[in-house]
């Protein structure tokens, strides 16, 4: 017996996985569906999951397509850049930053259109069955969470199309069969997992790539560029200022160009297991590279040591899906007052697969050139002050040697 739901929400993208969804709810609760489908810059042409939900019986006023690009890069992938997140100190975040944002649209729609249930189309073993319900009850404690791949007995590829067929459920061409691995796409990243790459032994497929070409074969001259920021945030190429998602697209084209931002990882899943995924990153690997370059210029030791002490931990929270949760919003209005004075431009070199800083400079900077010259300083710095500096510091260090010898 399942729990009455009249109309429901559902993270839609038109595929198969979230095609049969969309009839399965149908059949199951007997409810009307509302489609949702987000434009996160993940590349593809989003008007045919518009028409594939009209021809599936979805009534026009219920079919959302919203472009969210520029909250995305804004609000989402910026604030975690300002914190140098990587999780288990490689993983810049793609996937898991993305779901917060979908998860909030979705409880808006459902506000909007009075519905009382949300769905997705997460497995359960993965993390984003966790990231998306994580949000959808820090925003709406009290809504209905459908997750139809923890209920029903389609437990494979061949029984979804043999579903799909049953019900006149149009399938793409190219999704009859096993697919060689799944994919997730926005402006952020492209991640590749399952099938041709779960033997964490086996090189990745070079096809499996579709964001960067291979650095072997990338341009023999290195490209250089200059990325300025104001307070934390990149906000110009070379100059040229942009908004945030046409920054982050604007690299991503040179990341792509010069080989930029892949990762062959085995990372520890929120559920429990281990797991290999190919991620490419182009634009976020620069732009990480580069924001770290500019607060070695403009931030002091102290809050530079504690924002590397927080980052882990932020990366974690936004991995597991805790962007809701008061930690993260402590630990981001930490991070955001150290950026306060990160302002000014770094220059970078761009070459096969490489991403290099050449350069920084900030009209904060706290580098001294009179201060750490080699020269004479004139006085600025009085080396007989280390003498006393060192022994106070070796205190400790002496009356422990000087019991244990």
């Amino acid at each position: 017996m399942t729990d009455q739901i009249n109309r429901v929400v559902l993270a839609y993208s038109g595929g198969l996985d979230t095609s049969v969804i969309l009839r399965w709810l149908q059949d199951t609760y007997a409810c009307e569906v509302v489609t949702f489908t987000a434009d996160l810059g993940q590349g593809e042409e989003l008007e045919p999951a518009r028409e594939k939900a009209l021809l599936m019986g979805i009534k026009p006023e219920h079919v959302f397509i919203d472009d969210l690009r520029e909250e995305f890069v804004r609000d989402y992938v910026y604030p975690m850049m300002r914190a140098n997140a990587l999780y288990e100190g490689l993983y810049l975040l793609g996937t898991s930053i993305a779901r917060p944002l979908i998860a909030k649209r979705q409880i808006e729609i459902a506000a909007q259109v009075n519905a009382d249930a949300v769905a997705h189309g997460a497995t359960g073993k993965g993390n984003d069955q966790v990231r998306f319900e994580l949000g959808y009850y820090a925003l709406n404690p009290d809504i209905k969470v459908i997750a139809p791949w923890r209920e029903w007995d389609l437990t494979s590829r061949t029984k979804l199309i043999e579903y799909a067929e049953s019900r006149q459920i149009p399938i793409p061409r190219d999704k009859r069969g096993e697919a060689p691995f799944s994919t997730d796409a926005n402006l952020l990243h492209t991640s590749s997992e399952g099938k041709v790459l779960e033997d964490p032994w086996d090189e990745v497929p070079d096809y499996v790539f579709s964001r960067t070409v291979n650095p072997e074969d990338a341009p023999d001259t290195p490209e250089v560029i200059t990325i300025d920021f104001e307070r934390g945030d990149a906000v110009a190429v070379n100059g040229e200022g942009l908004s945030p998602a046409s920054l982050l697209a604007r690299l991503n084209d040179l990341g792509r160009t010069h080989g930029i931002g892949r990762l062959d990882l085995v990372e520890n899943r929120f559920v429990g297991m281990k797991s290999r995924g190919m991620y490419e990153t182009p634009g976020g690997t620069i732009l990480h590279a580069a924001h770290r370059a500019i607060e070695q210029l403009t931030l002091d030791r102290g809050a530079a040591h504690l924002k590397d002490e927080l980052a882990p931990r932020y990366a974690e929270l936004v991995y597991n899906g805790f962007w809701f949760s008061p930690e993260r919003e402590m630990l981001q209005a930490a991070i955001d007052a150290s950026q306060d004075k990160v302002t000014g431009t770094v220059r970078l070199k761009l070459y096969k697969g490489g991403v290099h800083v050449t350069g920084r400079r900030s009209p904060h900077s706290l580098y001294s050139e009179k201060v750490v010259t080699f020269e004479d300083d004139q006085g600025a710095y009085d080396q007989r002050d280390a003498a006393g500096f060192i022994k106070l510091n070796a205190l400790r260090l002496r009356l422990l040697g000087r019991r244990d010898r």
